[in-house]
């Protein structure tokens, strides 16, 4: 437990400098950043060699915390985030308070409210959301474990979470449901 009161500190300090992590999230290893940090963001999209026109996740710790970053909530999001079996990545309509280069070009937002206690603890003590998205360069496959990171990408970040490194179970991304403005679903990914 220690430990891990350690890293979630060491990556706070380093969130609140404008800095990018690599961490460990309740999906597959991700770079991360302050979601309302603008400079930040851009980083990212560097360190993926991404374009920007290609929006990116946020992680919160509950519904209240994508309430602040949408301009109407649906219906019945706390209720879908609750009942999902697996992590869910909720696609949403109306995102605000955050950089454009997270937003897709129809406003909407993507965000999943996370389970791991590493990325919980760590939004919580921020207070924001995180940023997230898969720790490779744009185009190459996502690493399943920290193992499959490669060293372009650990070298790119300017912290690296060590919670969780060894851990050898191979993690899938989330699924991903589309929520309209009118509370109708279409899974993305499944």
């Amino acid at each position: 437990m220690k430990q891990l009161i350690k890293q979630v500190q060491a990556a706070e300090e380093e969130l609140l400098l404008g800095n990018v992590i690599l961490y460990p999230t309740d999906t597959v290893w991700g770079l991360g950043c302050d979601a309302e940090n603008a400079a930040a963001v851009k980083k990212i999209f560097r360190i993926k060699e991404r374009e920007e026109s290609k929006s990116m996740i946020i992680l919160a710790a509950d519904v209240d915390m994508v309430r602040r970053y949408l301009k109407e909530v649906p219906g019945k999001l706390e209720d879908l985030v609750e009942a999902q079996e697996r992590p869910t990545t909720f696609v949403l309509p109306g995102a605000q308070n955050l950089p454009e280069e997270l937003m897709a070009a129809d406003g909407s937002i993507a965000v999943r409210v996370v389970n791991d206690e590493f990325c919980h603890r760590l939004i919580r003590q921020l207070g924001r959301p995180l940023v997230s998205t898969s720790a490779n360069v744009s185009g190459a496959p996502a690493p399943r474990s920290f193992a499959e990171i490669s060293d372009a990408i650990k070298e790119r970040v300017d912290f690296v979470v060590q919670w969780r490194q060894e851990e050898e179970a191979v993690s899938q991304p989330s699924r991903i449901l589309k929520i309209d403005e009118h509370g109708g679903q279409t899974i993305i990914r499944e």
